[in-house]
């Protein structure tokens, strides 16, 4: 093992991969800094407070808690000294077109006697289902494929006979389609793909995995949000030696030779010998890099990848309190296949929508005032490649999903009790988030874009530069991103332990050439 306590790392951005790969570095020994662009940490996962109400910006659930208490003993430290996690049940409500609905939760009796209400069979197919999204699970998290860095085609190959014997690479709709026959059930195991920004349509059936991740480990609530995981990480990046500069917008990555030696933000000069960028992936090549430096990630390629949905958010404080909702809802159109393919394909924005409805008061009385709620309700949109101008249209289609909520939802004199309303729309993530066409989970992880054809952990441009995120492997969600974190780690430990004389190779890098 090497001596890295003289070794600089520089980490692009605060979201959860960009603190999970700091810690994990700072742990190792490398001195690190994290430059974030905004006045406070957390990336995607960033906090509203307004009038006493508090919102979460991204993600909104725990699930495999596992998976962020790595990060803590990667530090010596214990998630529940730091993180307060509440168990719900159920998981979230389901409601179809057709008033039916069903209460999503991990008990397997629970669900088949819903199911059987309105398909037997289907109820009688739960386990066996359940039994290989099993599989895809241990892949994942037991086997190591989500932490394990896909740098080289021969890496993939050893996983290709697995992946067709689980018959993993299909799309997830046709596969969940094997077992289930009643339109609820089809869509309650093929949507979560997309909880990731994926096209349930293309988006391989590996991924399937979800349902028996929730299964086993639950969904969660984080007392304060997803943004207490974040201050907690902070906490711990700090405790234990790392530096954070916020207000401080990566401006250029400095390269000489095929390297990097530090990074600028406007006229001041970070030197390093590690760079990660959690920040956008396009962004990071195609504006921090001069495309001199570029041979794999030129414009022309990074603008050829497909690049995930985007979303339409609602941020509601209301004086009022309505009984009858639960912490997590979803709210179905009668189209699935047709409404994803408008998003995903047609890219427009068609008359009806499905949504996600997430009430932390529900669980955490802090998030809102006496008496009130906090809601964050959250359409699935094209990204901007849609013709649209979203400044004319915010407000227009703000005011249709509300009066939908009131009419046709039934939560009754919603407007008329709102106290906050904030709306944040795709411009919104391209602006405050660099995200290139506002996508909100990144590059879309489709067959293609996934494992080895989806962006390294390792640059292939600049050998001493990583990434992390939801643009990499093994994808976005808070587990995935978390997992892009320690391949990044494994990636980079690599790298510097090939390397005989790691410090002195850098020190000759004084140039601040860009």
């Amino acid at each position: 093992m090497k001596d890295l306590r003289n070794q600089k790392a520089v980490v692009i951005g605060s979201g959860f991969g960009g603190l999970a790969a700091a810690i994990r570095l700072q742990s190792k020994g490398f001195q690190v800094t994290v430059l974030e662009k905004r006045e406070k940490p957390g990336g995607r996962a960033y906090q509203l407070k307004k009038n006493g109400y508090t919102f979460d910006m991204g993600p909104s659930l725990v699930t495999e808690p596992a998976i962020i208490n790595g990060v803590f003993e990667a530090a010596g430290k214990r998630l529940e000294d730091y993180v307060s996690l509440t168990s719900l049940d159920p998981f979230y409500r389901i409601y179809f077109h057709d008033k039916s609905f069903i209460d999503y939760n991990g008990d397997s009796e629970n669900m088949k006697k819903q199911m059987s209400r309105f398909n037997k069979k289907d109820a009688a197919n739960y386990d066996r289902f359940m039994a290989v999204a099993k599989q895809f699970y241990d892949a994942v998290i037991h086997e190591k494929l989500g932490s394990v860095p896909f740098s080289t085609i021969s890496s993939m190959i050893t996983f290709i006979p697995r992946a067709l014997k689980l018959n993993a690479l299909s799309p997830a709709y046709s596969f969940v389609k094997r077992f289930f026959n009643d339109f609820r059930h089809r869509f309650m195991f093929s949507f979560h793909p997309l909880f990731i920004g994926g096209n349930p349509f293309k988006a391989p059936s590996l991924y399937l995995m979800i349902p028996y991740l929730e299964k086993t480990g639950g969904v969660l609530y984080s007392k304060g949000g997803m943004y207490s995981i974040i201050e907690a990480f902070v906490k711990v990046f700090e405790e234990i030696g790392g530096t954070l500069v916020t207000n401080a917008e990566a401006t250029n990555i400095s390269v000489k030779n095929g390297k990097t030696n530090g990074v600028w933000s406007g006229n001041r000069f970070y030197p390093a010998d590690i760079v990660v960028s959690n920040a956008d992936f396009k962004h990071t090549y195609d504006d921090l890099v001069k495309s001199e430096h570029r041979k794999k990630w030129t414009s022309g390629k990074l603008n050829r990848l497909d690049y995930s949905m985007s979303a339409f958010i609602l941020f509601m404080g209301v004086k009022k309190k309505y009984d009858n909702l639960l912490h997590h809802t979803l709210i179905l159109s009668e189209r699935y296949k047709e409404l994803v393919d408008d998003i995903f394909i047609n890219k427009i924005i068609p008359d009806d929508f499905s949504m996600y409805l997430h009430i932390p008061s529900k669980t955490d009385p802090s998030m809102a005032p006496e008496g009130c709620e906090s809601m964050y309700v959250l359409i699935p949109v094209a990204n901007l490649d849609a013709n649209v101008n979203w400044d004319e249209l915010k407000d227009r289609y703000a005011k249709k999903v509300l009066d939908y909520l009131e009419t046709e939802f039934g939560m009754k004199d919603l407007q008329e009790s709102l106290d906050v309303l904030e709306v944040m729309t795709p411009e919104d993530f391209a602006k405050t988030q660099n995200a290139f066409k506002g996508s909100a989970w990144g590059v879309e992880p489709k067959l293609l874009q996934s494992a080895y054809f989806r962006p390294h952990n390792q640059s292939e441009d600049i050998e001493n530069m990583f990434l992390v995120g939801a643009s990499t492997h093994p994808g976005a969600g808070v587990p995935g991103v978390l997992l892009t974190a320690e391949a990044t780690e494994k990636a980079i430990m690599d790298y510097v332990n090939s390397k005989k004389e790691f410090k002195q190779e850098h020190l000759s890098m004084v140039s601040s050439s860009y």
